[in-house]
């Protein structure tokens, strides 16, 4: 990060290019970035001698001569991403270029408050760094996914319905005991937005991610970049109402669609139907357990189970019918569904098309494609590593 603050504009440039394309040719830089042949090579010349990118090849499809490509170097450092859940919580350590060098995953509650999880999230961090052969001064930038809105300057949570205790907690400041490189938080979903807008190469520039877990969330991208609302709240859809006389949502409110649709709703249907003999399947899972997860649901539902099969598509519409709302209002190219619900398989995501189908526009939806996270489990942690190398080359010419 040092020497990056001695790079002209030019050269972040580039960088930043490198890094979006994934791999990327020295004309296909140039063009990308608007620059001249010859202006282009004199800058990748600067970049490769100072260790800044290196190059690499891609095979020929033709068998001929393999292409020259140009990728930031493994010796800038490496990234660091947390992916933060209501129940659970991943780090990882990358490379610059974004290949996972060390991955963890393991239960976890928010609701324990910043102090037991990110003392947990330090120490992770220190193992992965230590299995890869990474020491913290390495760490180019760090990216964290939570799940609540954020003051993204402050790099804050606000008013968080899942996690109350974490109000205003710097989480930046509490990590800078053990780490110097910069951190930089964001709402889970916006993250998971990031992910996939890097593995699009952002080819992409106006779509929307949906996160459907314990909570629901709506991630924004908006010409290209993340799109956060005036105080950090955008794509909080979570609370919008699908029914008017349905059940109180944590918020206070009635009727909202994560109280009807999120896991903890799914997983309390599941429960109910069991102990009302309505599925076999289910009755034994509780039985045996105690308790229901959405991991249990699938499972059911997979299974054939016809109850489990009702439950399932009824979450789908309801998310269908708020989504119905986002499509009309913002119109965007795809919608990209993850979280847990992408164990339930095509059942869910086809109740959800049919909810959105039937009640959008048919101008917003003509073009429109509704599919599941291609990077899947992987989005939270490609996206905060994703946030952590844009905002790095950010600070770079600033």
């Amino acid at each position: 990060m040092q020497a990056w603050r001695q790079l002209s504009s030019k050269e972040v440039t580039l960088l930043d290019h490198v890094f979006w394309s994934s791999g990327i040719s020295r004309m296909g830089l140039a063009n990308g970035a608007a620059f001249s042949k010859s202006r282009a090579n004199a800058a990748v010349a600067a970049l490769l001698e100072q260790g800044l990118i290196e190059t690499g090849s891609l095979r020929s499809e033709t068998g001929g001569r393999r292409a020259e490509t140009l990728r930031l170097s493994n010796s800038l450092g490496v990234l660091i991403g947390v992916a933060m859940g209501a129940t659970g919580l991943e780090v990882g350590v990358l490379a610059p270029d974004l290949e996972m060098l060390a991955h963890h995953s393991e239960p976890a509650d928010v609701r324990d408050g910043p102090a037991v999880v990110l003392s947990r999230v330090r120490t992770l961090m220190r193992e992965l760094l230590a299995k890869c052969g990474r020491t913290p001064r390495e760490v180019i930038g760090i990216g964290i996914g939570v799940p609540g809105p954020v003051h993204f300057e402050r790099a804050q949570l606000v008013n968080p319905p899942l996690m109350p205790q974490w109000d205003s907690y710097s989480i930046r400041d509490d990590l800078r005991a053990d780490f110097t490189a910069p951190v930089w938080v964001d709402n889970d979903v916006n993250v998971m937005a990031l992910g996939e807008l890097w593995r699009m190469q952002r080819q992409l520039t106006n779509f929307v991610v949906i996160k459907v877990g314990t909570g629901i969330g709506c991630g924004i991208v908006c010409h290209g970049e993340v799109y956060r609302g005036a105080s950090g709240s955008a794509g909080d859809v979570g609370h919008i109402c699908v029914d008017p006389n349905g059940p109180r949502c944590h918020c206070g409110n009635v009727g909202c669609v994560e109280a009807m649709a999120g896991g903890r709703a799914i997983a309390r249907l599941a429960e109910e139907a069991g102990r009302a003999g309505q599925s076999e399947i289910l009755a034994k899972a509780l039985q045996a357990q105690g308790t229901l997860r959405l991991a249990d649901v699938a499972q059911a539902s997979h299974s054939g189970d016809v109850t489990a099969n009702a439950i399932v598509q009824r979450a789908g519409a309801l998310v269908g019918q708020m989504l119905a709302t986002v499509v009309n209002f913002y119109n965007p190219s795809h919608v990209f569904i993850g979280g847990s619900v992408q164990r339930f398989g095509p059942s869910f995501l086809a109740a959800v098309r049919q909810s959105v189908y039937q009640r959008s526009l048919p101008l917003s939806t003509r073009q429109l494609e509704i599919q599941y996270s291609p990077l899947a489990e992987r989005a939270g942690i490609i996206g905060a590593a994703t946030l952590a190398m844009q905002e790095s080359l950010r600070k770079a010419q600033r």
